[in-house]
C-alpha cells in the first residue's frame, strides 16, 4: 500500500483550530464536566484529559498507570490502557488545572508542528492504523479530535460540529471503509458498494470487492451497477464507525440490497 503524503501547510492549521474548538467546549461544560459522557467509563472532562494525554505522549511524556487499569470494563486493549492512564492522571483535578494543562500541551504541539516540513510529514511512522507516515498520524489526530468534539456535543453541549475538519475526517474514514466492507462485513467478491456521505464535505465513496475490497473511481456500468448504496450524514458515519451509543443505523438511507447493507452496518464500528 502506498504511503500517505499529507501537506502539513494544509492540515496543521485545521488541527490547531480544532484544538481551539475543543478548548471552547471545555469551558462550556460547567456542571456537565463530571457527568457521564457518551463513552463508557468516562466523564465529559475525561474526554478533554484524553486529548491532553495523547498529545503529551507525542511529546514523549509519560505518567504512571493505576495497578487495576487493565481490569476496567471499558479498557479493552493496550491502546485503551494508554488512554486510561492519562485520563486517570487528570481525573478529579480542578477544571482550571486541566485547562492549563490543555493550553500548555496545545501550545507545545502547535509550535512543534509549525516547524515541520513536508519531509518531516513524509517520514515513516507507526500510526494507530499501522505503518504509514507521520502526516497520516496527524490526520488521524485531527480525525480523533473531531470525533471527540462530536462526543462532547452529543454529551449535552449541543450545536453543530466544526465544518473545516470534515473533509480530512472523511479522507481518513474513506481509507478504512474497504477494510470494513471486505474484511469485517465479508461482503461477497464481485460486489459494488457506495457510501453517499452528506454534510459539510459531501462525497461519494465507491468500493469494489475483488480479491480484496478497494476504492475505485467508478464501476463498470456506472453507479447504477452498485449492489447497495448507503446514504448518511458525516456525523452519523463517525458515530457508527466509533460504535457510539448515539449511533443510529436508522439514520442511513439504504438503496439496493438491504441484507448487504445490514451486514456492513453491523460491522462498521472499526475504531479502537
Amino acid at each position: 500500500m502506498p504511503a500517505t503524503s499529507i501537506d502539513p501547510s494544509a492540515l496543521i492549521p485545521v488541527l490547531i483550530d480544532e484544538w481551539g474548538a475543543l478548548r471552547t467546549l471545555a469551558t462550556e461544560l460547567g456542571d456537565r464536566s463530571t457527568a457521564a459522557s457518551i463513552l463508557p467509563g468516562w466523564t465529559n472532562a475525561d474526554i478533554i484529559a484524553h486529548i491532553i494525554g495523547t498529545e503529551s505522549m507525542l511529546e514523549g511524556r509519560d505518567v504512571d498507570a493505576p495497578a487495576d487499569i487493565a481490569d476496567r470494563a471499558h479498557v479493552r486493549n493496550p491502546i485503551g490502557e494508554l488512554n486510561e492512564k492519562w485520563v486517570e492522571h487528570f481525573r478529579g483535578r480542578p477544571a482550571g488545572n486541566v485547562l492549563d494543562a490543555f493550553d500548555e500541551i496545545v501550545a507545545t504541539r502547535s509550535a512543534a508542528l509549525q516547524r515541520m516540513s513536508q519531509a518531516d510529514f513524509d517520514v515513516d511512522a507507526q500510526t494507530p492504523a499501522g505503518p504509514d507516515t507521520y502526516g497520516r498520524f496527524m490526520r488521524i489526530r485531527l480525525f480523533d479530535c473531531w470525533i471527540h468534539e462530536v462526543d462532547l456535543r452529543d454529551g449535552g453541549i449541543g450545536g453543530t460540529p466544526s465544518a473545516e475538519p470534515v473533509a480530512w475526517v472523511l479522507d481518513e474514514i474513506t481509507a478504512s471503509l474497504p477494510y470494513v466492507v471486505g474484511k469485517r462485513a465479508q461482503v461477497p467478491m464481485g460486489s459494488a458498494v457506495i457510501f453517499e456521505v452528506t454534510g459539510a464535505a459531501p462525497r461519494t465513496v465507491r468500493i469494489a470487492v475483488a480479491e480484496r475490497a478497494g476504492l475505485v473511481d467508478s464501476f463498470d456500468g456506472g453507479d447504477a451497477a452498485a449492489d447497495v448504496v448507503l446514504e448518511l450524514h458525516a456525523v452519523d458515519l463517525v458515530r457508527l464507525a466509533g460504535g457510539r451509543r448515539t449511533a443510529d443505523p436508522s439514520a442511513v438511507t439504504i438503496r439496493g440490497d438491504d441484507e448487504l447493507a445490514q451486514a456492513i452496518l453491523a460491522r462498521i464500528d472499526y475504531l479502537i
